[in-house]
This record gives structure tokens, sequence and C-alpha cells, in this order.
């Protein structure tokens, strides 16, 4: 038998651990629960981002982000130019709204958008002309720009959130505390099944995401940035790590892939350790959140004085007969961007805007592309008209699911039996609405939309009582 001396004994166990903590490090960071369903990236991830012209008349609804609607500046009949503010932010959490084409203000009305109401929309005319804001375009020497500078361009330039709600960019880079800010997380996780547009983004224009990385930076200068971005975009990850050497204030962190991984308290969450609820903002653990395609919009704006007026969307799904990604001038109707994809095929049975997870079912395509607007998904197959509800058989799937760490099972019962004031003890407020429960649960009840109605009514009786 081999005899081993101490020294022996001590030099295994470094070595051992060292290989441990290596391969540990080089694990991908996620966050405890969640799904996998099917990606269906595929479809559209090695299709190049094409631009789109504009359509003859354009619609800019007034309420396209959280917050106050915009108000308008401009008036029936007036002409208006490319990049020309159309509405005002109307308070403090808001955004302005500025044109996408050149022509004339048609009319200020009412019209139908992506989630079935009717709001105040901009109608304007599209005279072709293509003619421009003064200085619209033109390059800007960032260099010379201070923090507040940056802030300040971000907000006149109406740059919301493009991962999800539609947060203005500029109140959530401006936190009061911004001296104490250490982490500015990029959100390249793209977690959505079949949505490709970010990662197209990462692969076209990483030049680009560094400079606007670099400008929030200004704004934010005791943070590190880290673009999070999942394994399963192996050459997103190659590309932005090439990018980020070039600045020691960036990295590229490794994600695992699972839903919902970009959502914000999981990213934050997978990436830093640090928990977050509710109650609670980022900026309360030290964190502010970005997602990619917001880091393009700002550097448009920073680097090449472009307020946002165009997008990333992913047109995809079975049913599409070209997928594919497309740079998509804001106005335009969800009709056209799918006819630029070759349209659909005859055996579309549902359409959906944003992503199969968490996105809206369209009831018609002819409503207008907003800031929010991230993709076009046609189903060949309705899964979820299909399903048959049945009776829960407690089988704890939809609570093993929850990245928040809820009994589904338990709000549900409470949900049918209108017990509002057992809601908020039940953790209902902490309730993401990211489908992970109605996923994964055998009976097929609808608890995501269960939970939204919740809500809803626990806000209203908690507004009562104040």
């Amino acid at each position: 038998m081999l005899q081993y001396k101490l020294y022996d004994y001590v030099c295994i166990y470094i070595i051992t651990n060292v290989l441990t903590k290596g391969k540990e490090a080089m694990k991908a960071k996620t966050f405890r629960r969640g799904v996998h369903p099917y990606g269906g990236k595929e479809l559209a991830a090695d299709c190049p981002i094409a631009f789109l012209e504009p359509e003859a008349v354009m619609v800019y609804p007034l309420s396209q982000s959280i917050g106050a609607p915009a108000k308008p500046v401009v008036k029936k009949g007036d002409r208006v130019l490319k990049g020309q503010c159309l509405a005002e932010a109307g308070g403090f959490i808001s955004a302005p709204i500025f044109s996408s084409v050149s022509g004339t203000v048609k009319a200020i009305e009412k019209r139908l958008v992506i989630n079935g109401s009717k709001v105040d929309c901009i109608v304007v005319d599209n005279d072709g002309l293509d003619e421009a804001v003064e200085g619209f375009g033109e390059e800007r020497d960032a260099a010379s720009l201070t923090g507040e500078e940056v802030v300040q361009i971000i907000k006149d330039c109406g740059i919301v959130g493009l991962g999800g709600a539609g947060f203005p960019t500029g109140v959530k880079v401006s936190p009061k505390n911004a001296n104490d800010i250490d982490f500015l997380i990029i959100n390249g996780a793209e977690c959505e099944p079949y949505l490709t547009s970010d990662y197209r983004v990462m692969l076209e224009r990483p030049d680009e995401l560094l400079l606007g990385i670099q400008a929030l930076l200004k704004a934010l200068p005791n943070a590190h940035a880290m673009i999070g971005i999942e394994d399963n975009k192996p050459e997103a990850i190659q590309t932005m790590t090439a990018v980020a050497r070039i600045d020691d204030r960036v990295d590229v962190i490794t994600l695992k892939t699972k839903y919902p991984q970009g959502g914000e308290r999981q990213l934050i969450n997978a990436v830093t350790g640090r928990k977050i609820n509710s109650k609670m903002l980022p900026a309360d653990k030290g964190c502010v959140v970005v997602n990619v395609g917001t880091v393009f919009a700002i550097y448009e704006a920073v680097y090449k004085n472009m307020p946002l007026i165009h997008n990333v969307m992913t047109v995809t799904g079975e049913a599409v007969n070209k997928p594919g990604n497309f740079d998509v001038p804001l106005g335009v109707s969800h009709s056209y961007v799918l006819e630029q994809a070759g349209g659909a095929k005859d055996n579309v049975v549902k359409f959906i805007s944003g992503g199969p997870m968490m996105g809206f079912a369209l009831g018609s395509l002819d409503v207008p592309v907003v800031k929010t607007s991230s993709s076009i998904l046609a189903y060949a197959h309705d899964e979820v008209a299909d399903a048959k509800e049945t009776a829960c058989i407690h089988c704890g799937r939809c609570a093993k699911n929850c990245p928040q760490r809820l009994v589904p099972q338990l709000m549900g019962r409470a949900v049918k039996a209108q017990k509002i004031e057992d809601y908020e003890k039940l953790g209902m407020m902490e309730c993401i609405e990211c489908g992970c429960c109605a996923y994964g649960c055998p009976a097929k009840i609808p608890l995501t939309q269960m939970f939204k109605l919740g809500k809803i009514q626990l806000r209203e009786q908690n507004a009562k009582k104040k």
C-alpha cells in the first residue's frame, strides 16, 4: 500500500480544492427553481438584422411606458420632422415620444393598441421625404459629458426599458444613491423562448454596446458593469467578452439557460447573490439593471444625437413564412412587420406580442409597434386554448417551479374563494407573473392569470383603505 506523508496529504488537499473551486468558478451562474421550456430560438437566431422602411401612415400611442402618458406638443395639421418631439413627458415617471418620419399630423385620436384597449394616439401621414430635425444623427463628443448630462440626454431622448415593462431609463439610472451603486448589470439573457433580437444586437453591434455601457458608467461612477448572457448563446458570450477586454470596468458573466433568468430579481441574484423583493428597488441593493436593447438606444442618444424612434424585433414561430430579426421604425403596424417577414402560413392559429411566457395574445395585428414591442410570435397550435382545466391534484409542481419561492396552489385557492385579506399574507405581491407555475401545472389551472387579477384586487383594496 502506498504510504503518504503529511506533506503529501496537504498537497493533495490543496490541489483538489483549487481544481474544485476552479470548476465551480467556471459554472454558469443562476437562481434557484425556474423552468426549461422549449427554446425555439433556432428559427431566427441565424437571421441578421434587416432594416424596415416606415409605412404611409404612422401611429404613436401616448402611453408607451410605465407611468403617466405623454402630453402632445403638436396638433392636427402640423408638419413634423423625423426625430421631432410629438409629445412631452407627462410626469416624473414618463417619457417623451418622437416621430420616426417626416410628414403631417393627420389626427390625435383613440386607436387600438397591443393590450386590446384604446388609447390616445398621434397619427402622422408619412410624406416619404425623411427630413430630420437639425442635428439628428450627428456625432457628439461623449468623452466631455458629465454623468448628469448623460442622464439628461437619456431622459430627453425618451428612452425606456426595452426588455420588459418600459420603465423610463433616465429615472432608473439616476437613483438618489448613485455613488453607492456598485453593479451595473446588462441583461443579455433573453430567456423568453423564440426571441433572438438581443442576441443579434450583441453579435452585430458589440462596439456600440460597449460605448453605451461606458456612457452609463459616467452616471454610476462607482459601478462595475456585468453583462449577463445565457450559455445557449456562446457566440454572443465570445463576442462581448472580446469587446469587454477593452475596459477593465466591464465583464461578461455566463448564466445558465433557464427561465426566467432574465427577470430583474433573478438576474441580480444570479450575478451578485443579492436578493430583492417587491418593496425594494434594485438600487437599494447597489444594483441597476439595463437591457441590451436599451443600452444600444443609449449609445444612439449619447453619441449620435438620436431619440428612441426604432427598435429591433423578432418575427418568428412555426407559422411564420420567413422568421427573422428586423430593425423597425416605431409607429408601423404589426401587420406591416409580419408582411415583411413573408406573412403567416395558412395554419396560423394565434399571434403573440412578446414571448410565449409573458407576452400578450394579439386580437388584431392592426396595432402600432411601440417602444417595448419585442416580437411577433405566430403559433400553428394553441396549447393554452386547447388545454382543459381539471382539479388541482396537490402535486406541488407549481411551488417547485416558482422562482419567488411562493406556494401558488394556496394563492390560487385564495383567489377562487375571493379571500383578498389572505393575498398579501401568501405573498401575492411578490409574484412576478412569469408563468412558471402555470407552465408546470398538470391540471392546466391558469394560475398566472388568477394572480394578475388577485394583485389588481389587492391594490384596489389597499387604495380604499388609504
